[in-house]
C-alpha cells in the first residue's frame, strides 16, 4: 500500500473548493449578518441563541424542542464540546425539550443545561414544570415566543401566499404559569433589555424560565424547498 502512495497525484480541489468560499460568502452577507446583528427591529431568534452562546463561552448543553428554533439554535450556539446538543432531530416530537433537559441535568449535573423551546412545543410539557421543581433541577428554560408555530407558519408564507391556518397562537401567561409551580421568570421584549435578562437567567441559583418575545415572521434560512435540489436552496 504505501508503495502506491508515490504513484497518487496530490490534488487540493481548489477551484470546487473556493466555490463554497464565496456561496459562504454569500450567505454571510445575505442571512448571517441581519440575523445576528440587526440594527434595529423586533429581537431575532438567532441573536438570542448568539449572545448566550457568547455568554456561556459555548460551554453548555443545549436540549431543542422542534420547529424553527430547534434550526436556530442549532445553526448558531457555537458548541465547544461533544456530547453537548440534544435534539429529536428531523422525526421529532413538539414538547421533547423540557423531559429531555431533565434527563440531562440529572445526568451532568455539574453543567449549564439549557432548554430552547417554542411557545407551541413548550405547552405540549409544561407540565414537567412540577417535576423539575420538585427534583430541584436547575435547568435553564428559553422561551422563543413568536406566537406561532413558526416553522408551519414559515411553509405557509413562503409556498402558499401567507394563507396560515391553526398556526396562529393565542399564548397563556407563560410567566405566571412558571411562578406558579415556584420557578423564578422573566420576559424580555425590548432588545436593550436582553443582555441583563440572559445573565441573571443563566446566573441565578436553581431553575429559571426566559421568555423572549421574538420577529413573529422570522425564518430561518437556508432552506430547501420540498421536493427541490441542493441547487435550488432558498436564502429568502
Amino acid at each position: 500500500m504505501l508503495g502506491l502512495l508515490p504513484l497518487v497525484n496530490v490534488s487540493t480541489h481548489k477551484d470546487w473548493i473556493d466555490e463554497f468560499h464565496q456561496c459562504d460568502k454569500i450567505e454571510l452577507d445575505k442571512v448571517i449578518d441581519a440575523e445576528l446583528y440587526p440594527d434595529s427591529g423586533e429581537i431575532k431568534m438567532a441573536e438570542v441563541i448568539n449572545r448566550i452562546s457568547e455568554v456561556t463561552d459555548g460551554d453548555a448543553i443545549v436540549v431543542t424542542d422542534v420547529g424553527q428554533h430547534q434550526m436556530v439554535a442549532n445553526r448558531y450556539y457555537k458548541f465547544r464540546k461533544s456530547l453537548s446538543c440534544i435534539t429529536s432531530g428531523g422525526l421529532g416530537t413538539m414538547g421533547f425539550a423540557l423531559p429531555s433537559a431533565m434527563g440531562a441535568k440529572v445526568g451532568q449535573p455539574e453543567r449549564t443545561v439549557i432548554a430552547v423551546i417554542g411557545d407551541g412545543g413548550f405547552q405540549m410539557t409544561i407540565q414537567e414544570l412540577g417535576t423539575i421543581r420538585q427534583s430541584d433541577l436547575a435547568v435553564k428554560i428559553l422561551i422563543l415566543n413568536n406566537n406561532f408555530l413558526g416553522m408551519v407558519r414559515q411553509w405557509q408564507q413562503l409556498f402558499f401566499e401567507k394563507r396560515y391556518s391553526f398556526t396562529e397562537l393565542d399564548n397563556p401567561d407563560f410567566q405566571m404559569i412558571t411562578r406558579g409551580y415556584g420557578i423564578k421568570a422573566q420576559k424580555v421584549e425590548k432588545r436593550e433589555d436582553l443582555d441583563q435578562a440572559i445573565f441573571d437567567w443563566l446566573n441565578c441559583e436553581g431553575p429559571a424560565l426566559l421568555e423572549v418575545v421574538v420577529e413573529q415572521e422570522g425564518n430561518v434560512f437556508p432552506m430547501v424547498p420540498s421536493g427541490a435540489s441542493v441547487a435550488e436552496i432558498r436564502l429568502d
